[in-house]
């Protein structure tokens, strides 16, 4: 059997962060990233506007470093688009894209679907993702809705610009999904295109691919915020954008049908350049860390580990210092945290908010890292890891890094 039917026929089997990347979901960027305007960044969650043609080469260059390593890179346009070949499936899809963007009846939500199924599949697709202006439609009436607010506000459906960060609206665990619950409405509907792709797409769909938490639950969270250690232990972040709700409802799922017995929640700071906990903590070897500095007051910050209990209940142990937790969980005597920028007071929240500590692993002590963190990047080559650097001057004002812009579905086991 070669390589790519074993991949086909074990679509999902993430075990570590580290274990040998074999298989990617990534999403290049497009349109949707230049239909965002300087009033509405805030809204669509962007600090600046990248400039799309520079963007799509950086993106490129990512992917290419990826290949060379012998990692499969799929798209996410595509898979989507073979998700939609039945049209019962393009109807159901659609109706609910556009309930997700909250029209639920009336003239604006029957235009839409009309001009949506409309397109060829692929062009929906494209649509759905870089939005739909009020211009596109020939609306016959005018909604109440539309007259109440802006009228100059020029998109009927948003733009989805934070697509190319893929790892937010699922995450691999095990043989499985967590399909997000996304915080924020500018990107909720970016799971959706996840939950078509499991349960349509060839590759995945009569898998029997578990999913660990679906994305229409009311609490909150993001892939960014998952990171699994290994094949028992997860780390979690307690975030601005994953709930203490949302964890234990994973955690409770996990610990009942799979093997995961062990999760650290780390609560960690509420703020756009720490929004997810694989912006301030990845995994990159057996033994080492990157770590941005300012999550650590005193040496000290507050985690929690759970497993499993009686009659369904989850035990909780409070604790604060992360290296013996992680050294205890992950069964270690050595530890090596690398910080952030050396630690340097004005290098490392520099380099933070160029996302210096999201690291991806491609294999144990290999990552790629974005170039700009240059001085983050010397000192990881200093303790013995192998850098892959990638263009990173566009890409980065959408406030995410390599690890952002991967969802790893197959690793090798470590």
């Amino acid at each position: 059997m070669s390589d790519n039917e074993k991949r086909f026929k074990n679509p999902v089997h993430v075990t570590s962060e580290i274990g040998k990347l074999k298989t990617v979901i990534l999403k290049r960027p497009g349109k949707e990233i230049e239909n965002i305007t300087p009033k509405t960044m805030t809204r669509l969650l962007f600090d600046d506007i990248p400039y799309l043609p520079a963007a799509q080469k950086e993106h490129d260059h990512f992917a290419q470093i990826l290949k060379a390593n012998g990692t499969e890179v799929l798209y996410l346009d595509d898979l989507v688009v073979d998700s939609l070949s039945k049209p019962a499936v393009r109807k159901k899809f659609v109706d609910e894209m556009i309930h997700d963007a909250g029209f639920y009846q009336g003239v604006v939500h029957d235009a839409l679907i009309e001009y949506l199924l409309g397109l060829k599949t692929p062009a929906m697709v494209s649509a759905v993702m870089q939005g739909v202006r009020k211009t596109e439609l020939q609306l016959k009436t005018a909604s109440l809705r539309l007259l109440a607010e802006d009228v100059n506000y020029p998109f009927l459906l948003e733009p989805l610009p934070s697509l190319y960060f893929t790892r937010d609206p699922a995450a691999s665990i095990g043989q499985g999904f967590s399909l997000s619950s996304m915080a924020f409405e500018a990107r909720k509907r970016e799971s959706l295109f996840m939950k078509y792709v499991v349960n349509y797409n060839d590759r995945f769909a009569g898998k029997k691919i578990p999913v660990w938490h679906d994305r229409n639950k009311d609490n909150h969270i993001e892939g960014g915020d998952e990171l699994v250690l290994n094949n028992h232990v997860m780390a979690i972040g307690l975030s601005q954008r994953t709930s203490a709700d949302a964890i234990e409802d994973l955690a409770r799922n996990l610990f009942v049908n799979s093997n995961y017995d062990t999760i650290i929640a780390l609560k960690i700071p509420h703020n756009h350049a720490m929004m997810h906990l694989d912006t301030v903590l990845t995994m990159i070897n057996y033994d080492q860390f990157t770590v941005h500095p300012e999550i650590l007051k005193n040496g000290q910050l507050d985690m929690w580990i759970l497993h499993p209990g009686k009659d369904g209940r989850i035990m909780q142990e409070h604790h604060t210092d992360l290296i013996d937790v992680l050294k205890a969980v992950l069964k270690l005597s050595e530890l090596d945290l690398i910080p952030t920028g050396n630690g340097d007071p004005i290098v490392a929240p520099r380099e933070q908010w160029n996302d210096g500590s999201n690291t991806l692993a491609i294999a144990p002590g290999e990552v790629v890292t974005y170039d700009r963190n240059y001085v983050s990047n010397e000192l990881l080559r200093k303790h013995g890891i192998i850098v892959h650097e990638t263009l990173s001057s566009e890409l980065s004002r959408g406030r995410g890094g390599p690890r952002c812009m991967s969802m790893p579905i197959v690793r090798e086991n470590i």
